[in-house]
């Protein structure tokens, strides 16, 4: 019991529905209470900055060569593919059930957002050119994270240049080590999240009412029919591709599907899923091991899902109307958060604090978001692995390095030795996104 207490996720769960019943009883004094939640947020608000750049600067300046080719022309054509079509779905599925739209308010956007909320309103050539400041420390000051991840994109790719040419790790080396004091700062913060969420809630709930408990279970139920949605498209994308039976793989991913939905992480699952991938299902250790290490990065199916959800959930919880710029902006980044920006352990904070100023959207119900968190990781993290896995089948197909006799049950294969040291940093950098 006491374990179980101490765990951060039902700490918040906790604090959630405390503030909530607190909120109901006491009506809009609860108001009162806002202060403390707006410095939490605060207090997440300004670590996302720093490590939005420096995290895009190392991912991008640390990229090897290695997985060139056929393989990794597959792995991130598929991988690409379904992120899209789950940032679609979820766009449609959000549109259709509207769940944040019972909490709407009246509430001011942050100052601070105003410039990337104007962005949306203007043609698509200025929104465009808009995606390149002419002043960085500007755009850091003003908090537009697009022109951010496009500089940190050039000037990782040019140091990337640079470190091959010379082997100057110098630069990167710094930014790396302002990744971490960043994500330790992070950690820090959120020690305090539980205080933060029940004074969030209290106040939503004080001046919202019962439809703050209907909005997140609206939320929830979203994303789990879109989960539903994409994983049985995957099934039968890659059922009509392999021409395998897809009745047997329940059986193939129930292992890993035990560990993703207890542990909330695809790090932790990974090295059950590389096990499976060879032994149970029959793709080859080389594809597994490039595709499925790809996958836990930027695979994320799942987290792209419910990214996207957020985006409309906010804007429909603020009485925001989205214009279709905006909307593409949001379902961009939640692609693009899957390739290594967004990398906190339990970071859904920053993603949703990082999503909601991108796009210009009120962020009063944001703690509503962090306080179902655990709920919704369990979704992401139940996708994106099994995701993982059915991408790496259709790309083994894609080479022919599926070996259908394991896979039917007639021969079995065993793991090579794997050295998951040369995994550790994907590990790392993976176990946030859930």
């Amino acid at each position: 019991m006491k374990k179980a207490l101490a765990s951060p996720a039902v700490q918040i769960l906790i604090a959630a529905i405390l503030g909530i019943v607190f909120g109901l009883v006491v009506g809009e004094w609860a108001g009162n209470l806002k202060f403390v939640g707006d410095l939490f947020i605060r207090l997440i608000q300004m670590s996302i900055v720093p490590l939005v750049l420096a995290s895009v600067i190392v991912a991008t300046g640390a990229m090897t060569g290695k997985g060139a080719g056929r393989l990794a022309g597959a792995t991130f054509g598929w991988i690409l593919g379904f992120s899209v079509v789950s940032a679609a779905l979820a766009w449609g599925l959000a549109t259709l059930f509207r769940p944040g739209a019972g909490m709407a308010f009246d509430g001011e956007i942050d100052p601070a957002l105003e410039e990337s909320a104007a962005a949306g309103t203007q043609d698509w050539q200025t929104t465009i050119l808009n995606f390149v400041s002419t002043n960085v420390v500007d755009a850091m000051a003003s908090g537009a994270m697009v022109p951010i991840i496009v500089f940190a994109l050039l000037f990782g790719a040019a140091l990337n240049t640079f470190v091959a040419k010379t082997g100057k790790r110098t630069v990167l080396d710094f930014f790396d080590q302002l990744q971490q004091i960043v994500l330790t700062m992070i950690r820090i913060v959120m020690r305090i999240a539980p205080i933060g969420v029940f004074c969030l809630l209290a106040d939503l709930a004080g001046r919202v009412g019962f439809a703050v408990v209907t909005s997140a279970l609206a939320y929830l139920g979203t994303t789990l029919v879109g989960v539903v949605i994409i994983l049985l498209l995957m099934v039968a994308v890659v059922a009509a591709r392999t021409r395998l039976s897809p009745w047997k793989l329940p059986a193939k991913l129930a292992e890993q599907t035990v560990v993703a939905v207890t542990t909330t992480s695809s790090a932790v699952t990974f090295p059950t899923v590389l096990r499976n991938a060879v032994e149970k299902v029959g793709i080859s250790q080389r594809v597994a091991n490039f595709t499925l290490s790809i996958g836990m990065t930027m695979g994320s199916c799942g987290a792209v899902l419910n990214y996207t959800i957020v985006v409309l959930f906010l804007a429909q919880a603020g009485g925001v109307e989205l214009t279709i710029g905006q909307v593409v902006l949001g379902m961009v980044l939640s692609i693009l958060l899957n390739m290594g920006t967004i990398t906190v352990p339990g970071g859904f904070p920053v993603v949703a604090m990082f999503l909601a100023t991108s796009v210009g959207l009120p962020i009063e119900a944001v703690g509503l978001l962090i306080a179902v968190d655990w709920f919704t990781g369990v979704l992401r993290t139940f996708l994106n692995v099994n995701g993982d896995t059915l991408v790496a089948m259709l790309v083994a197909q894609n080479t022919d390095e599926i070996d259908r006799d394991v896979y039917n049950g007639t021969r079995t294969a065993t793991t090579e030795e794997i050295d998951l040291e040369a995994y550790r940093e994907t590990f790392e950098k993976a176990d946030a996104v859930d």
